[in-house]
């Protein structure tokens, strides 16, 4: 039981949803820097091959990272991504070992202006698409997953699927609240097929998508964490190489 065993992800096959900024990049970093092979996906096809470069130098142990760009609020995008994953395994006969599904977007907006749309873009790519795509690749977690090793998915939530968040965010919060219960879902589906699934409930975080809120209530957000701080690289990437490692 070293903890290389048990906390390891040299070798593991990982495709990360929107992993060319923010919370993806962390969590990409994370594994590749510990041997793992990454797809960063996203529909900003010139942010995924930026991301490339800048993290290729990084990779140790035999980890790399790759780009497959696609645009997840598209059906057909999900499919030919799932396809050329499919296409990836036959070339790497284990499989798929990890999804992380991290792409999603945000919408602030009080009661009176929410608009519709807000809707169904938030819940088109922070639940639906996590569904279709763990859908879509599960025949590639099941070569790569085992009874001592399970597949695993990971899903990026927030602490506002879990709370009553304290601003107007009606839409975001309500797709990750969904999120979350999806999560529980497919585990108890998928863990007999030797998949697990787990959503990790984050904080605050230094992203783009971020910077509007810390601009304004850093301060507020930092007193109601016990650190009193916020999110920091080596916090998301830790309990996603956990998720993904023997010992998750």
């Amino acid at each position: 039981m070293d903890v290389n065993t048990l906390f390891g992800v040299q070798g593991k096959v990982v495709l990360i949803t929107g992993g060319a900024k923010g919370i993806g990049r962390m969590i990409a970093t994370g594994f590749v820097t510990n041997g793992a092979k990454v797809y960063i996906t996203g529909r900003d096809a010139p942010a995924c091959h930026a991301a490339v470069a800048d993290l290729e130098p990084l990779a140790r142990l035999s980890g790399s990272i790759h780009a497959l760009p696609a645009n997840l609020q598209n059906l057909d995008e999900c499919q030919a991504l799932a396809a050329l994953a499919a296409e990836l395994a036959r070339l790497e006969p284990g499989g798929l070992h990890v999804l992380v599904n991290n792409a999603g977007a945000t919408w602030g907006a009080d009661i009176d202006s929410h608009p519709d749309a807000a809707w169904t873009k938030l819940l088109t790519l922070n639940l639906q698409r996590a569904f279709t795509l763990t859908q879509l690749c599960l025949p590639l977690l099941e070569r790569a997953g085992s009874q001592d090793d399970p597949a695993r998915v990971i899903h990026v939530g927030s602490i506002d699927g879990v709370r009553v968040p304290s601003l107007a965010n009606y839409a975001y919060s309500a797709s990750k609240a969904g999120l979350h219960h999806l999560s529980r879902h497919l585990a108890r589906d998928l863990g007999f097929r030797n998949v697990t699934s787990n959503v990790l409930a984050c904080g605050p975080f230094r992203t783009k998508m971020m910077k509007a809120t810390l601009d304004a209530a850093e301060d507020v957000l930092k007193e109601n964490i016990p650190l009193r701080r916020i999110g920091r690289d080596e916090d998301v990437a830790g309990s996603a190489i956990f998720l993904a490692s023997k010992a998750g």
